[in-house]
């Protein structure tokens, strides 16, 4: 083996590898690959588990080097992974690094594999964020490990997981931690990478029989390989050499702790321009546009570090904070592009090694300072190892802002111990990224599992609640919610099953509005297509805005050959969007590109409440970006700006319930069966297959698309050109018809066809006020009417076609026909 290799990652005088000091008194030995020493000297710790300590030259925690070494052995072998696997295979992997030596290398092995997120375990809890797994390193000074992602769906993909470790010495990690995943979120494969492959023959074995024991390919990727030999007693002989040299004697320089008396000139806090939002590593998750927007930061970041050194500075070294690996890397990456300065790297550990000052031994020198984040574990020491006596002109100290804490800036923290070692100290704080939820959201719902709608048509941001039971007669519904006692949300009306000949009317209708509906389909997506986003998310209302979202998706699909995200969220009046849906919507895409859509509108409420919703989760969550205005394709209150025409008439999505809406419920906001952490709930009517019409409806529109084209082209230059401000003119007409009929409530008053149809289906109606001329788009209403016996007024002067009024003072003894428990 090669020998002649470096001394805190810069050549050795007289080219002594730097572990010939253990092996020598020790008796240990490295036998493998030739550039296995080039990679790896040897230190003593105070361990009672393990004497010996491997210490990398090329990983950036105990031994400064040129980032540029650290950065490409980590992407090269995150390369050779992505060989291995292929490209279908690593766009679907997850990255899993070990904390604290290896989270800077897993997170240049994700980069290394391009497409990968990347997620490292943590010895930091996090309050009220609950863990999505964990481990034990047997062999380590701190055992144990949590795996806090701020998503734990980032776990539950069935791609490849690749475990990245800066040592394979056992091979119990590694096994622990996939017995716990495995157990939680089986896969079928896992890749384990490390810098070094230091098993013995016989754990070798292990990791095969575990591989055939859970039915999994497990394969290893390393850029060196060997064993140890440790000769017999080696354990207690280490254990007598630490206590021998921990001694304070003349040849080991910084063992013992300085403590100035005061803070020390040299020392200079700069501002970074870190971007906003952008997570500081991946303790909690960082996805590939995460480091897409560090790339486009590190430039302008590392221009600012440059202008903090002293002029003369010729060796700078950048030293990261234990777990916070990453970011001080691609600091002094990109630094050691930007000045003319010899840049190093290391980082601060928790691991207590043995400094002897000795060209064979990898730990020339140690500073002791208390931790200062204030660990779960309470208070210790900390060390940062092979500064003192390094000379170096400029020494900046990168922390997170947890980690910005009094006994940073203490007479003997970390910051007063690196100035008594060189001319200038700089403070870097990085913002710390915690998440401030247990937000364990799922992917979205998909048919046939969840809906008769096709899995690329609409993605549910919902829960499944199929198994409760959550009808109610009617009547006992409407008493409940007019007597204050329940929330319309909380339960279901008994899905009503359309007679033979109401479903009749619902056939003819679409024979006859089909055209009229994909030209306003057509009109609507033109607007959100010219102002809003070209490339759209659309986000329904669930569920009178689902087929509409459906049908604006296939537009676009046919006239512009675009593949729109297209899902569908709850929002519940008086209790507002689901904000745990719109949390998913911000993790998985830009919040300007998201356009909310709904069927039509009747007095605006929903348009009211979800900007009150809005509004009120970006003060809550700090996320903007979401445009509260809402595009429907009939908007006969002139409430909105989008819409494809502002008739009221007959949308035939309005006529049924489940059946033409995916055989979905509404949705159900209960505090039993929704937590704060859940979305909201529905249930999928798979019993009702039979009569299911969803499909027909949304092909029978899109099916007259080529013939609405031009008049779509017409309508749209027309409406862009037009003054389309809402008037809110049926706000005004809902107020003035609650007061005229003695009501005294907007909310029982629901004005437009679709809302009219709604309450003959699922409410107690009173009265139906019907535009005087109305045709063939009332014909239904009259039928539901008919059927339930409710009175239809015809009325001169009416915004809308017609208005749907709820029994206003509902009890038992009142059906709903005759108002007699109505006092006006």
């Amino acid at each position: 083996m090669n020998k002649a290799v470096n001394d805190g990652g810069r050549p050795g005088p007289d080219g002594v590898w730097s572990g010939t000091w253990v092996a020598e008194r020790l008796g240990v030995e490295l036998v493998g690959d030739d550039q296995l020493t080039d990679l790896l000297g040897l230190a003593l710790r105070r361990n009672p588990k393990r004497a010996h300590l491997l210490v990398s030259h090329v990983l950036g925690k105990h031994v400064p080097q040129s980032p540029r070494v650290v950065y490409d052995h980590g992407l090269t072998l995150g390369r050779r992974v992505r060989e291995l696997l292929g490209t279908e295979e690593a766009s679907r992997a997850v990255v899993l690094g070990y904390a604290e030596t290896a989270t800077g290398l897993g997170h240049c092995v994700a980069d290394g594999i391009g497409l990968a997120p990347y997620l490292h375990s943590t010895r930091r809890p996090v309050p009220g964020l609950t863990p999505a797994g964990g481990f034990e390193e047997s062999h380590s000074h701190a055992t144990s490990h949590l795996l806090l992602p701020e998503n734990p769906a980032l776990l539950s993909g069935d791609g490849p997981l690749v475990l990245v470790d800066d040592e394979f010495s056992t091979g119990n990690t590694v096994l622990n931690t996939i017995r716990d995943l495995h157990a939680r979120y089986p896969r079928g494969r896992y890749v384990v990478v490390a810098l070094v492959d230091m098993r013995s023959p016989k754990d070798a074995g292990r990791l095969d029989a575990f591989a055939r024991e859970i039915d999994a390919r497990v394969d290893l990727v390393a850029a060196a390989s060997g064993t140890v030999h440790l000769p017999e007693g080696v354990l207690e002989k280490g254990q007598a050499l630490v206590a021998r040299f921990e001694m304070p004697h003349p040849g080991a320089r910084g063992t013992a702790r300085p403590a100035p008396t005061a803070p020390h000139p040299a020392i200079k806090r700069i501002d970074l321009p870190w971007p906003r939002n952008l997570p500081d590593g991946g303790r909690h998750g960082f996805t590939p546009a995460h480091r897409i927007r560090l790339e486009a930061a590190l430039p302008t970041m590392a221009t600012t570090l440059a202008t903090a050194l002293p002029a003369d500075a010729h060796r700078v070294h950048i030293l990261g904070f234990e777990e916070l690996m990453y970011t001080p890397l691609r600091l002094a990456h990109q630094l050691e592009q930007t000045t003319d300065a010899q840049v190093t790297y290391s980082t601060t550990t928790r691991s207590p090694v043995l400094a002897v000052d000795d060209p064979g031994y990898a730990i020339r020198s140690r500073i002791t300072f208390p931790a200062h984040d204030t660990p779960a574990d309470g208070p210790g020491d900390r060390y940062a190892y092979n500064i003192a006596g390094a000379g170096f002109d400029a020494v900046i100290a990168v922390v997170d802002s947890t980690a910005d804490t009094p006994e940073l800036h203490a007479p003997d923290g970390l910051l007063a111990q690196l100035a008594a070692h060189t001319r200038q100290v700089v403070l870097v704080v990085v913002p710390s990224h915690t998440p401030e939820r247990p937000a364990m959201l799922p992917e979205p719902l998909r048919g046939p599992a969840f809906s008769s709608y096709a899995p690329e048509e609409v993605g549910w941001l919902l829960q499944d609640l199929s198994d409760v039971t959550l009808e109610a007669p009617t009547e006992e519904r409407e008493e409940a919610i007019q007597s204050g006692g329940a929330h319309y949300a909380e339960s279901l009306p008994v899905e009503y099953q359309p007679s033979e000949q109401y479903q009749e009317l619902f056939h003819a209708a679409l024979e006859t509005s089909a055209g009229r509906i994909a030209q306003a389909v057509g009109a609507v997506t033109e607007l959100v297509l010219a102002e809003r986003s070209p490339r759209p998310v659309l986000v329904s209302l669930a569920r009178a805005g689902t087929p509409v979202g459906v049908l604006m998706r296939r537009w676009a699909q046919f006239r512009h050959g675009l593949d729109l995200p297209h899902y569908a969220v709850s929002i519940v009046r008086g209790r507002g969007i689901d904000a745990n849906a719109l949390r998913w919507l911000a993790a998985h895409h830009d919040p300007r590109d998201v356009v909310f859509v709904d069927g039509w509108t009747g007095k605006g409420a929903i348009t009211r409440e979800l900007a009150d919703a809005v509004k009120e989760f970006e003060d809550s969550d700090g996320i903007t970006g979401f445009d509260p205005e809402i595009a429907v394709l009939a908007d006969p209150g002139s409430c909105v700006r989008t819409y494809g025409t502002r008739e009221d008439f007959l949308i035939p999505s309005a006529c049924l319930n489940s059946t033409v809406s995916g055989l979905i419920s509404r949705t159900v906001l209960r505090a039993d069966l929704v937590g704060a952490h859940d979305f909201h709930g529905a249930k999928f009517y798979r019993e009702l297959a039979g009569a299911d019409v969803s499909v027909a409806f949304l092909d029978a529109v899109a099916g007259r698309f080529p013939e609405v084209v031009d008049t779509v082209d017409a309508q749209t230059k027309e409406l862009l050109s037009g003054d389309r401000a809402p008037t809110w003119e049926g706000w005004a007409a809902v107020e003035r018809i609650s007061e005229e009929y003695g009501i005294h409530d907007v909310n029982l008053v629901k004005p437009g066809v679709g809302e009219t149809t709604r309450v003959l289906l699922r409410r107690v109606p009173w009265k139906i006020l019907a535009k005087a001329g109305a045709g063939a788009d009332l014909d239904h209403v009259r039928l539901l009417a008919e059927q339930r016996g409710v009175p239809v007024e015809e009325v001169a002067e009416l915004p809308y076609t017609c208005v749907g009024l709820i029994h206003p003072k509902y009890t038992r003894g009142a059906t709903g026909a005759d108002g007699r428990a109505v006092n006006v």
